[in-house]
């Protein structure tokens, strides 16, 4: 079973060599109690320990179950003490952090045993030896005997096939000693047990064998074997197959021990729980360039969110704007400042001219593109990435928001506003460019519209805008007002929609420069949330402004009757809510008091492109709708002569009126047959009686006299009235001569009036006159829009970071279309602010470096301590050793405990900077009002805690090493 040969064993000290061991050859039966005695420094501890794998001899062989253990690596002697050997020592060497149970299952550990089988057999083993009833002690509660009986079951407890007991009962009083012997001999029935003992009687009296030593030889053996000599080992007859060297590897493999992480853990976090004051102020060593870096993050974070929040707000009100014709500000500003630069290229001897004017409106020329935006608009459709990056992408129409209230003051315009031309403070001209500027406009705060449409992004508005009353709108004939962050609405709002009598200002301004006395009304005038949701306003569309006469559309807009008609007849709007800016907002995404949704839009859009008067002018593209001439094109521009004229809309309606021709005596007929007029001559295809009959069923008993009245009334009658069946508006001597008329005169009547409208417009059509217009001002004026082709689109980015993203899909898009369809924006943002987030990154990562010194510091102090550690757990390397532990499980040990001590000085440092932030949040609020809250985001404190837990990791790599490269027989001699 166990064969020394010849083995010596060679200590060298300085420049001399000590001799332990000088040839000791010695066989052991498989089961049998062998004493070994001998003086002090005999070399019988050192036999014990090369017999258990501790050690190594310098020459000879040692011999295990007829193997050679000559090529053993480290990994087999691991192996070897696990599983074949059990030591018990003089001192006990128990872990004293350990619990006695977990000191007899520490072996198994090593083995890869399952827990529960652990568990078992070590509660097996401490009932063999009498302690089934102190498991949960600690080393340092028990009796020396009682410690010895652990450390036996500690030996037993892998079932080894030799038990090596050094100086057993050295410790141990008489009683005791005789205890343990007994049980050494009862378990010496079925395993070898080798014992080094100074006491002859114990020896003599309980052994089956006794070898005694002196000086490194073997001079007496009580019970050699009958052959001292190892036989050879024969070699196999035939090389061993793949088969066979496969199933050799896997029992290596299975025999090989190996500490898991968490075996390691438990060690170490006991270790250190009987240290806890020094572990705790080492770990807040440790965490103290923890905490430094978590509140530069916190404040990081907070500066970062707020700088978020703006950005979001910011970039909700200044969005990337793409209009239909557009031109780079930035590139017209270079332009002309380098023509400036290149035209002083005179002497300074007179004064000359500069061509600034000239040099702008060529600038301006060159600069001015009109994109495609139908293309590109289907394009941002199709592209799946835009949702992610914006808060929404906005798209604009040229179709007008007329907007109007109705109040006892009579109909008055809402939208778009009129107040500052009528206060005297604007031309129409100016106001008209000034709504041509759009967001521009809006962005410098010169808007003069209260309303807007709304960002369709309802979670960015719940986060700039709190509802005080009422709700957010739900569908396209609801809108909200909004008040400013005290609850007030400016008096301009209030006069633009009609709550306050604007009349009282017209003229103001101008009164004011010609120096008159003025009063404006200055009171604080009170509303109640109720008074604000009843708000009513009416939409009209546009095409509703026209009225058709004499075959060509008027403009209504000055015919007060017909507008508060048309008024009245409008989409009703309601006001279902009121906001008020969030105090954190930084900005917000409704520039206007009055915020709707963009399906009321889609709505106003879908009634004028299924208006009458837009139907007309779609049907017919040469003439213009509002005159009835022909639009001049490059076609018949040719055929127009010098006697030819090209008319304005009112020169051509006072003309068409005086170029009637004979061709309407039909007509003149028929009117005069409506009228009631007998000697009128009956006209083509109607019979004399069917002309009587007729005139029979007016009802008048005096033909003369219905005649009378007929041709009176119809001399001022407003025909367009009677084509669309509205006789409101005339005067009772019409309405009295309608109701006489019956359904043919009606009819009659109806169609003279067509045949006259037809008659007209055909005769300004063909006059050799030519409108002013063309027929994409018409359809402007008319807001005739595609919803597939907007005016404009505003694209909302969440950050900057997304808005640098949405300029790089841009530019995909402009690389992959043809020059004409490039695609030229406005980035307003862009103009205004600089890269902020950078900055702080920058100063956020000179502050961190700057901690992080501290942070390297203290784990370089945690690898000191732990170097401590391994000093202080120096005879613990050596019981680990001797149960099998590998020199990597003692280093998975101590990194181990660096672990946990980086953890804990991770999770601390966290702790304390989460509690730092109170009264950092404090002090922010009271020294500044922007509203700064440091916090740790989750992820850093994640990332902290890791890198915490990997620099002291680092730091004590090289402890370990230390650890693992110690002497097992050294470490165990070790106090």
């Amino acid at each position: 079973m166990l064969s020394l040969k010849d083995i010596k064993k060679d200590y060298v000290v300085g420049d001399s060599t000590v001799s332990a061991l000088k040839g000791v050859s010695i066989d052991f039966r498989e089961n049998e109690f062998v004493s070994i005695l001998g003086p002090s420094g005999c070399g019988k501890t050192t036999l014990l320990n090369i017999i258990g794998g501790l050690d190594r001899y310098t020459s000879g062989d040692l011999n295990i179950n007829g193997k050679s253990t000559k090529d053993f690596k480290d990994c087999d002697w691991d192996s070897y003490r696990n599983h074949s050997i059990g030591f018990v020592f003089q001192s006990y060497n128990l872990i004293p952090h350990q619990t006695v149970l977990s000191n007899v299952e520490l072996a198994l550990t090593l083995s890869g045993v399952s827990k529960s089988e652990r568990r078992e057999r070590a509660v097996k083993a401490l009932e063999q030896v009498g302690l089934g009833d102190q498991l949960h002690k600690k080393p340092n509660q028990m009796s020396g005997g009682q410690m010895q009986r652990v450390a036996i079951a500690r030996a037993l407890v892998n079932e080894p096939d030799i038990l090596l007991a050094d100086e057993p009962t050295g410790a141990l009083d008489t009683e005791t000693s005789v205890q343990i012997m007994e049980l050494l001999k009862s378990i010496s029935k079925d395993k070898l047990i080798i014992m080094v003992t100074h006491n002859p009687e114990l020896a003599m009296k309980y052994s089956s064998r006794i070898i005694k030593l002196l000086d490194g030889k073997v001079i007496d053996d009580s019970d050699p074997l009958d052959k001292n000599v190892v036989e050879p080992i024969k070699k196999p007859e035939k090389e061993p197959t793949k088969a066979d060297k496969k199933a050799a590897k896997k029992e290596r493999k299975k025999l090989k021990t190996s500490m898991n992480f968490l075996t390691a853990l438990s060690l170490s976090r006991n270790n250190l729980m009987t240290k806890k004051a020094r572990t705790l102020l080492t770990s807040f060593a440790g965490s103290i360039g923890i905490i430094g870096i978590a509140l530069i993050l916190s404040i990081s974070n907070g500066v970062q969110l707020y700088i978020d929040q703006v950005q979001s707000d910011t970039l909700s009100s200044y969005p990337l704007q793409i209009t239909k014709t557009t031109a780079s500000i930035g590139e017209i500003m270079n332009t002309m400042a380098k023509n400036h630069e290149d035209s002083a290229n005179h002497d300074k001897d007179k004064v000359y001219s500069q061509n600034a004017m000239g040099e702008m409106i060529n600038t301006l020329m060159e600069e001015t593109k009109v994109n495609n935006l139908e293309k590109f608009k289907k394009y941002l459709d199709d592209n799946s990435d835009l949702k992610d990056l914006t808060s929404d992408v906005q798209y604009t129409y040229a179709t007008t928001l007329n907007v109007f209230t109705e109040s006892d003051r009579g109909v008055m315009q809402v939208n778009p506003s009129t107040l500052l031309e009528d206060m005297g403070y604007m031309s129409s001209t100016q106001m008209e460019a000034m709504s041509m500027s759009g967001s521009m406009g809006g962005m410098m705060g010169m808007g003069t519209d209260v309303w807007s449409e709304m960002i369709d992004n309802e979670e960015l508005i719940d986060k700039q805008y709190d509802v005080i009353a009422g709700r957010l709108p739900e569908k396209y004939n609801e809108v909200v007002l909004v008040v400013d962050k005290n609850n007030e609405i400016n008096d301009y709002v209030l006069y633009s929609l009609g709550l306050l009598d604007p009349s009282s200002l017209n003229g103001i301004v101008r009164r004011a420069m010609a120096g008159e006395d003025i009063s404006v009304d200055s009171e604080q005038h009170v509303y109640t949330y109720d008074e604000l949701l009843d708000l009513k306003f009416k939409v009209v569309p546009t095409p509703d402004f026209y009225k058709k006469k004499d075959g060509v559309w008027e403009d209504m807009t000055g015919d007060e009757s017909y507008m508060k008609k048309a008024v009245a007849n409008g989409t009703e709007i309601s006001v279902v809510g009121i906001l008020r800016p969030d105090e954190d907002a930084s900005s917000a995404s409704i520039s206007g008091a009055i915020g709707y949704r963009h399906d009321l839009m889609t709505y106003l859009i879908d009634e004028v492109d299924n208006s009458e008067i837009v139907k007309e002018q779609i049907a017919n593209p040469d003439i213009d709708v509002f005159t009835g001439l022909k639009f001049k094109t490059d076609e018949n521009a040719a055929d127009t002569d010098s006697s030819s004229e090209t008319v304005s809309d009112s020169t051509a309606d006072t003309e068409s009126k005086a170029d009637k021709t004979a061709d309407s005596s039909d007509t003149d007929k028929k009117a005069g047959l409506v009228a009631g007029d007998s000697s009128m001559e009956i006209p083509e295809g109607m019979t004399e009686e069917q002309y009587k009959a007729l005139m029979e069923q007016s009802g008048a008993s005096d033909t003369g006299e219905l005649a009378d009245m007929g041709m009176n009334a119809m001399g001022s009658m407003d025909m367009s009235a009677i084509q669309g069946g509205d006789v409101s508006s005339l005067t009772e001597t019409q309405k009295k001569y309608i109701a006489s008329l019956s359904d043919e005169q009606m009819e009659l009547m109806k169609q003279m009036l067509k045949e006259q409208s037809d008659t007209n417009a055909d005769q300004l059509a063909n006059s050799g006159k030519y409108s002013t217009s063309n027929y994409d001002n018409n359809m402007k004026t008319l807001g005739y829009s595609v919803v597939e082709d907007p005016d404009s689109i505003n694209i909302y980015p969440v950050d900057f970071a997304s808005k640098e993203k949405i300029i790089d899909i841009i530019d995909d898009y402009n690389d992959s279309v043809g020059e004409e369809d490039k695609i030229e924006y406005t980035d307003y943002v862009g103009l205004m602010m600089s890269s902020i987030t950078s900055i702080i990154n920058a100063i956020s990562y000179v502050l961190i470096a700057f901690v992080a010194i501290s942070l390297v510091v203290s784990s370089i102090m945690i690898g000191i301590i732990t170097y401590i550690s391994v000093l202080e757990r120096t005879k613990e390397i050596g019981i680990l050793r001797s149960i099998g532990a590998s020199k990597r499980d003692i280093s998975r040990v101590f990194n181990a405990e660096t672990v946990i001590v980086g953890f804990v000085a991770g999770a601390l440092g966290i702790i304390i900077s989460y509690l730092l932030t109170i009264p950092i949040n404090m002090i922010i609020a009271h020294l500044t009002d922007v509203p700064i809250r440091a916090s740790i985001p989750v992820s850093a404190a994640v990332i902290l805690i890791a890198i915490s837990v990997c620099l002291t990791l680092i730091a004590g790599l090289f402890p370990s090493r230390v650890a693992a490269k110690k002497d097992p027989v050294i470490a165990l001699r070790t106090e």
